[in-house]
Order: structure tokens, then C-alpha cells, then sequence
């Protein structure tokens, strides 16, 4: 094979190549990794747990309107608005979404003093089998709320938990 021919086929290669690139569709962030809509919430108080001992909570169901925009799969963040009457920030850290608010009057002490609390929502994509489906648009999850320690003056941080899920509404 001669020197000319080697040098032409390679010529036409990085010509295609160019080519092909040109039309490529710059790199931007992609709305599907986000979580964008209204959905329905529902945290099951059956199944609380008060400092890792169930006991019955009442359940709470509201419907949040979110909004994120991302810059990576694993880069997102945005705004929860609850119809409960309160808005918080969302974000995703290691494929878990994250929605942190605090609770003004959360809980009341013996003598009446107020409790403030920090309610950390962290869920992730489900399927219908229970395990992790990036592609669902059901979530599940935990909702996860904690009082300061010493609060009610026991030294202990009174923490409710109750498993979370959250449907397009």
C-alpha cells in the first residue's frame, strides 16, 4: 500500500470525523434528572418512631409543587412549596434527594415552653418493587424530624421518625 493511499484514507477519516462532530448538540443539563410538578405526600404515622420506639403519630398528607434544576445527574437543587403553608429548599446529595425545614411550635414542653424542631425529608426513586428505579417518578423515603437536646430538660434529642412516599399528584 503506497504512502499517498495511507495518507488520503486517513485525510477522509478526519474529515468524517469533523464532520460528524459539528452537528453534535453542545452539552447542557438535562431536565430528566431533576424533580419537576405536584405531587402527593403522605408521611405514615403507623409506623413512627419516637427515639426508635414505635408508637402512633397522626399521619400528615400534603401536595408539593417542586422545582430543580440541575447541572449533573448528581447536581440539583431547587424549592419545595407545600400546601401545608410552608416552602424549603431541595437538593440532591448521593442519589438521595434532600428537602430540610425547620418547625416553629413543634413540640410543647410539660410547663407549655415551645419546642422548635428540623424536619429532613430524605427520599429516593422507587419502583413497583420496592428498590431504587432512577427512571420512577414514585418516591420513597424517610421523614425524619429532631428537636434540640436538652430540650424539656432531658438530655436527649427527641426525634420522630416516619416513612415517606410521594406520587405525582
Amino acid at each position: 500500500m503506497s504512502v499517498s493511499r495511507v495518507s488520503a484514507g486517513a485525510v477522509a477519516i478526519a474529515a468524517a470525523a469533523v464532520v460528524g462532530l459539528s452537528g453534535a448538540a453542545p452539552a447542557v443539563a438535562g431536565e430528566q434528572w431533576g424533580i419537576n410538578g405536584t405531587f402527593a405526600t403522605s408521611s405514615n404515622g403507623e409506623w413512627a418512631r419516637i427515639n426508635d420506639r414505635y408508637e402512633n403519630q397522626p399521619s400528615t398528607r400534603s401536595t408539593w409543587t417542586i422545582s430543580t434544576q440541575c447541572i449533573s445527574p448528581t447536581e440539583c437543587s431547587g424549592t419545595v412549596n407545600s400546601d401545608a403553608g410552608w416552602n424549603a429548599p431541595i437538593y440532591t446529595t448521593n442519589g438521595l434527594w434532600y428537602v430540610k425545614r425547620v418547625v416553629p411550635n413543634w413540640r410543647f414542653c410539660a410547663d407549655g415552653t415551645p419546642v422548635e424542631g428540623m424536619q429532613i425529608y430524605k427520599i429516593y426513586p422507587v419502583g413497583f418493587d420496592g428498590h431504587v428505579d432512577l427512571a420512577s417518578t414514585e418516591y420513597t423515603g424517610e421523614d425524619v424530624t429532631t428537636g434540640p437536646s436538652g430540650s424539656c430538660g432531658r438530655n436527649q434529642w427527641p426525634a420522630v421518625r416516619m416513612p415517606f412516599y410521594m406520587r405525582p399528584a
